[in-house]
């Protein structure tokens, strides 16, 4: 009664007598004009973030480029480097970024089963590419090759090892996804989560690429 009142005395909507549903329009976002919907807000700012990342990794490339050849009469990348064991972990994270991609088209069709299980083959796939970084860091480590013997084994150690450490935050996050989407199901929330996991993991894939193409296929040539 009180709806059509107001929409008799204001019947442009102009003055402050709006309904409930052009608040609602106004809140959200969704209002012809308005600003853009929370997922694509949450998705920008996340953009940005990982942009700080990549500057973060182009310092650690920079500095790695510089050092590569500081071996102090230590050994150097042909000495230490396997490719067929760096191959391997390669294509297990290139599988687990596709596996991510497939969850991420389970989840917009509200598919719980196939969505878990992509998820769980991601983390495994990032897992085996972990155990596979830290069975060679150990080697290394073993052969007296420590991040202190040289300024270049210290740009190696930094840089792989800041991309390990990345794809151990990422795997806790993905956990925590899992049982979220397990328990809650997929609310816009958890969706816009599974986005930013999403752009996360990739991420992690464009920078292994470099990692992999600088440091050890340009490194083990000497």
């Amino acid at each position: 009664m009180s709806s059509a009142a107001g929409t008799r005395s204001d019947p442009h909507r102009l003055g402050h007598n709006r309904n409930e549903e052009d608040k609602q329009r106004h809140t959200t976002g969704h209002g012809k004009g308005g600003p853009a919907s929370k997922r694509i807000v949450v998705g920008y700012g996340f953009w940005i973030y990982l942009l700080s990342d990549i500057v973060l990794f182009s310092a650690f490339f920079a500095a790695y480029a510089v050092l590569a050849h500081a071996t102090a009469g230590g050994p150097s990348g042909p000495q230490i480097f396997t490719r067929t064991r760096v191959a391997v972990e390669t294509v297990c994270l290139l599988l687990s970024s596709y596996s991510c991609g497939l969850a991420s088209l389970g989840a917009e069709r509200k598919n719980q089963i196939a969505t878990q299980l992509c998820l769980a083959a991601t983390g495994l796939l990032g897992a085996a590419f972990l155990a596979i970084e830290l069975s060679e860091f150990a080697e290394l480590l073993a052969r007296g090759a420590t991040p202190t013997r040289s300024a270049f084994l210290s740009s190696f150690f930094g840089l792989v090892g800041l991309h390990g450490l990345h794809v151990t935050v990422g795997l806790l996050w993905l956990g925590t996804m899992m049982a979220q989407i397990w328990v809650k199901g997929f609310r816009p929330a958890i969706m816009r989560r599974l986005l930013c996991f999403s752009l996360f993991w990739h991420a992690l894939d464009i920078v292994w690429v470099g990692v992999f193409s600088i440091v050890y296929l340009l490194g083990s040539r000497g």
